[in-house]
């Protein structure tokens, strides 16, 4: 007899249906024969299966066996076949007599028939909602993560025993409610508040800049003077993240294994601090079966690179593409695959090797040669696509031993005024794809960016005074335009253009 389930597979961020065939065949010795492109993971599922089904107390037919995972020229990944597998030897050996065509089934069995949780859930509901496909079965500790997709019936599965029960009528499984967006609360808050931070008026400006235009950022200082403290405080002021972007988000984080267990959606935007020995697979994405890396896990969020030189240049430069485009492809002999890369770049360096050059406290003891090496191990092609560069000097003592170590705005109060700034730029960008200021291209600024005579004269000087490239003066443009946007400003002044200013580099690269 042959019996047909659907299931599902990942291709990167995308997901595609899967029609699982299982035929018992009464001629041929007893065999359990997988074929369509499995990987080494789904050939085991022969044993779990077996296992699963005889523990289950069900019966594994002791016959030929012939599973076949179409289409059968892609190559398929991953454990979460097990289940759609055991039901289609449950229908094809006749202990269950169900119309499934309308389902999607995914899992992974223990050998006692319990299920285990799977990564990639979010996408595969989300290709049951595009496929039509009205139901999902699926193990419960994904229950939540499914039932964002409010358009399918989500059934959480304990063990394969329990669905036997269901498909056969004879103990119903309750359908996961959906969750409202709303409803689904937030994660912990950002690990500093910008009030905690001494000192630093003039970074926790450009900071509150960058959260309200979304662009990247270049800190260097003396050790210790709060770069990685005030990089870290930086998503307690970024805008909640939207629905789509949440979804889009955990989608990523679902397929690569990071959503914790039992988390429906991600609604804090993320913040990811590779260390500087990561591979260049490892921060862009790639591998054999190619999956997203840091950049990507740090879609809609924060990337901060501290010791930014001490990164291998080939993995820095590597990165050219993806913050230009804000998407990384992938290319590979069967196709190319392309993630999702728009994020803040937080980039924090010393000055030097010794790290006091330029401080008054301390002597450096670098020569002018070595302080050269070390700063030209980052590349002008890199800095050049960073829109504000900042020096953060060493906290003065007597903010440190004031009564009240907390000093300026907090968090909360700036998160507010970045959110006012991204409400104009949202009402700017309606109808368009861009959702801040530093998506903007150079068609955008000179449509969405228009200048007086005064800042028009004003960007000419700098342009020569500082040999601006053709990128960024248009990156100029778009730091003055969030400027004036935080000051509720329809027009760019001349005082926008001239704070803009402050933040190019003060010294040659």
């Amino acid at each position: 007899m042959l019996a047909r389930v659907f299931s599902g597979a990942t291709l990167g961020l995308d997901s595609i249906p899967i029609e699982v065939e299982v035929d018992l065949s009464a001629t041929g010795l007893p065999s359990f024969t997988i074929v369509g492109l499995p990987d080494k993971a789904i050939e085991e599922a022969r044993e779990r299966v077996r296992s699963a089904l005889r523990n289950s107390g069900l019966d594994f037919p002791d016959r030929r066996l012939i599973v076949n995972l179409s289409p059968a020229d892609l190559p398929k990944t991953g454990p979460s076949f097990d289940l759609p597998i055991a039901i289609g030897i449950l229908i094809a050996s006749g202990q269950i007599m169900a119309d499934l065509r309308d389902c999607l089934i995914f899992g992974e069995l223990s050998l006692d028939g319990s299920l285990r949780h799977t990564n990639g859930v979010l996408a595969l509901a989300m290709l049951a909602k595009d496929k039509g496909f009205k139901k999902i079965y699926l193990p419960k500790v994904n229950a939540l993560e499914a039932s964002v997709i409010k358009e399918v019936e989500v059934y959480p599965v304990s063990s394969l025993l329990d669905l036997f029960k269901h498909l056969t009528g004879v103990e119903t499984i309750k359908s996961q409610i959906p969750l409202d967006f709303s409803q689904i609360e937030s994660q912990v808050d950002a690990e500093f508040d910008f009030v905690d931070i001494a000192g630093q008026e003039q970074t926790k400006r450009a900071m509150t800049i960058v959260a309200a235009g979304g662009h990247n950022i270049f800190l260097r200082g003396v050790p210790g003077a709060g770069k990685t403290m005030v990089a870290r405080a930086l998503p307690g002021i970024l805008p909640d993240l939207t629905e789509d972007e949440a979804l889009e988000v955990t989608k990523i984080y679902s397929i690569t294994g990071n959503l914790p267990s039992g988390d429906s959606l991600i609604k804090l935007r993320p913040f990811r601090a590779p260390h500087h020995t990561v591979s260049r697979i490892g921060l862009i994405g790639g591998g054999s079966h190619p999956m997203p890396g840091e950049i990507s896990l740090a879609h809609r969020g924060v990337l901060f690179l501290d010791e930014f030189p001490e990164f291998p240049r080939h993995v820095l430069e590597a990165m050219r593409q993806p913050i230009e485009d804000g998407l990384v492809s992938i290319s590979r002999a069967a196709g190319t695959l392309i993630f999702p890369a728009k994020f803040i770049l937080v980039a924090a360096s010393n000055p030097c090797p010794c790290g006091f050059s330029g401080s008054l406290d301390k002597k450096c003891t670098c020569s002018q040669g070595a302080i050269e090496r070390y700063r030209k191990r980052i590349s002008g092609p890199i800095m050049d696509r960073i829109d504000l560069h900042i020096d953060v000097p060493a906290v003065q003592v007597e903010k440190l031993t004031a009564d009240s170590l907390q000093s300026g705005k907090s968090s909360k109060i700036i998160k507010r005024e970045v959110q006012q700034a991204r409400n104009l730029q949202t009402k700017r960008f309606f109808g368009t794809k861009i959702t801040c200021n530093a998506e903007m291209s150079t068609k955008e600024v000179k449509e969405f960016c228009p200048l007086s005579a005064e800042c028009l004269t004003l960007l000419r000087q700098a342009v020569s005074k500082f040999q601006l490239s053709a990128r960024s003066y248009y990156r100029l443009i778009k730091v003055a335009r969030t400027v004036a946007d935080l000051e509720e400003r329809k027009e760019i002044s001349c005082a926008d253009v001239a704070e803009a200013l402050q933040y190019k580099p003060k010294v040659e690269i």
